[in-house]
């Protein structure tokens, strides 16, 4: 996939799988870092010791906002980028599940295939991505949805004949 494109070249692309993020681990420095900036402590994510001895899962794990939070870093790595974009726009999400927890240490990345585009106003993109978020050598993703996003452009690089 090309790098850089260009707005008329968005719409051949709706369907595809148009990127696949570089895996990012996930250690506890950055877990507690994010519950230090969510001020959510709760011990199955910032206590390793209690987590192994009373979670279902052995060990600490990355809250579910924060691995859905990576989609932007992912979304950076993997997209190609629109030249006539001026800025880009997180719109929301019309679906999110969260599969399987992320555990401390694991690796994830993402995945996007490119399920809607359309013009809104003179100057704005809206893309809708059906998201992935995969957790290395596991089977059930982390995190799957529909991501809503908008590249705002100068007017006067509008495609004429959309």
């Amino acid at each position: 996939m090309t790098k850089i494109i260009s707005l008329k070249d968005v719409p051949a692309l709706i369907g595809q799988e148009i990127g696949v993020s570089d895996w990012i681990t996930v250690d506890q420095t950055m877990i507690n870092q994010f519950a230090d900036a969510t001020l959510d402590q709760q011990f199955i994510h910032t206590d390793p010791e209690r987590a192994a001895k009373e979670s279902p899962f052995g060990e600490t794990i990355a809250h579910g906002f924060l691995t859905l939070s990576l989609l932007s870093a992912m979304n950076y790595s993997a997209l190609p980028k629109i030249r006539e974009q001026t800025m880009g726009l997180n719109y929301g999400f019309d679906k999110v599940r969260f599969g399987s927890p992320v555990r401390v240490g694991r690796r994830v990345r993402g995945k996007f295939v490119l399920k809607e585009a359309r013009y809104r106003g003179a100057n704005m993109l809206m893309t809708s991505y059906d998201v992935t978020v995969e957790i290395e050598n596991e089977r059930k993703p982390a995190i799957s949805g529909t991501w809503l996003t908008i590249v705002q452009f100068d007017p006067k690089d509008r495609p004429q004949d959309i």
